[in-house]
């Protein structure tokens, strides 16, 4: 499992072609530390989670393929050095023409470390709370929590259907306390 500095630094999404995710971390590092930049791009990091073989054996599954994550400070050094990294074919979030990138929002990179079995989710109900769902077929029902797995990031809630109780199984940022 990758270890991951805590920072106040902002995490961008680089786009690289793909297969060479891995390539790029390398060459982000590298070139960090040698430009003695390691203040300004802290965290590089190719999302990706255990997977299970037919053969029985466990191999790294990219979760985004063409996708790099990146803590760092934004200036014009970092920037153009991110930029003009072999591989690398932008910013998402970012108009191109020298402009720069829209960081990802602090709940993107919660749902992003929890995919990764990096960090487990933390909710502000429990078991008994009334909710509402805020997405999805089942938006603007409201009823009690009965079952909660933070592991798996899946919440279970028992709307009124038809008149009749209905349990129905969301994931944790589908509802929203109330």
């Amino acid at each position: 499992m990758e270890e991951i500095k805590q920072s106040n630094r902002s995490w961008y999404v680089v786009t690289t072609y793909s297969g060479y995710e891995n390539k790029v971390k390398e060459y982000l590092e590298r070139r960090a530390a040698s430009m003695g930049l390691q203040d300004l791009i802290e965290n590089v990091i190719v999302p990706e989670v255990d997977e299970k073989t037919t053969d029985g054996k466990i191999k790294k599954k990219k979760i985004f393929p063409g996708y790099v994550l990146i803590q760092m400070e934004i200036t014009d050094e970092a920037w153009y050095i991110v930029r003009n990294t072999p591989n690398v074919t932008g910013f998402v979030g970012s108009s191109g023409k020298g402009a720069k990138p829209i960081p990802l929002s602090e709940e993107e990179i919660k749902d992003i470390f929890f995919q990764m079995g990096l960090s487990e989710l933390s909710v502000d109900f429990e078991i008994g709370d009334v909710v509402e769902v805020s997405k999805g077929p089942f938006a603007k029902e409201i009823g009690p929590v009965t079952s909660l797995d933070l592991k798996l990031g899946k919440v279970t809630v028992t709307i009124n259907m038809l008149g009749r109780e209905t349990p129905i199984e969301l994931d944790v940022n589908e509802v929203v306390k109330i």
